[in-house]
């Protein structure tokens, strides 16, 4: 058995002993999973203005005590994990940004000139703001399709990634992302 599989089981032992409600389990994952939050947290924040005041490892950290804070940890696998970890932090980054634009003068209007490339690569916290009030109204019309935009933009996962997570063709993946984009601009420019 390679080093990877033997990775991979004792993760999954963890996943099964916190859903068994064994408190100690989480610590015993954290080594496992910390680098990949790490990760996640970066391609988040290179997402964000020049100057955040959230560095990688605070919001790893803070993501990492919410986790722990949830009363009901039944992760079914690592990618639903990571996926539960991507939306932590995404809520964690959309907070920040709401308190910033909350302190500024005029709460910051979302632009009315906001084009496709700025969904995907924004660092105006107005447009975040919109972004999430935006992707939590997709949430009720096509839950598939804000799963998929979630994880590609927040979590960072690529096409191949989504469609092992979510039991879907890669090519699902990309015809639902491009649906979603679409919708998600046109409601975001109303």
């Amino acid at each position: 058995m390679n080093n990877s599989s033997n990775r991979r089981e004792a993760i999954d032992r963890c996943l099964e002993a916190i859903r068994g409600g064994d408190s100690e389990a989480l610590n015993d994952l954290t080594p496992f999973i910390y680098d990949e939050l790490r990760r996640q947290a970066h391609k988040m924040l290179r997402r964000e203005r020049q100057g955040h005041t959230l560095q990688t490892t605070a919001l790893v950290h803070e993501a990492y005590v919410n986790l722990v804070g949830t009363p009901s940890k039944e992760w079914e696998n690592l990618e639903h994990f990571f996926n539960v970890a991507a939306k932590v932090m995404r809520h964690i980054l959309v907070n920040h940004a709401r308190r910033r634009c909350c302190a500024k003068r005029g709460g910051g209007d979302m632009p009315a000139d906001i084009e496709l490339d700025e969904l995907t690569n924004t660092k105006k916290p107005e447009v975040l703001i919109r972004l999430d009030d935006t992707l939590n109204q997709l949430q009720k019309v096509n839950k598939r399709q804000a799963d998929i935009v979630e994880n590609r933009f927040f979590a960072g996962l690529t096409n191949e990634e989504i469609a092992k997570l979510m039991n879907i063709s890669e090519t699902t993946v990309k015809r639902e992302w491009r649906h979603a984009k679409t919708w998600l601009l046109r409601e975001m420019k109303r």
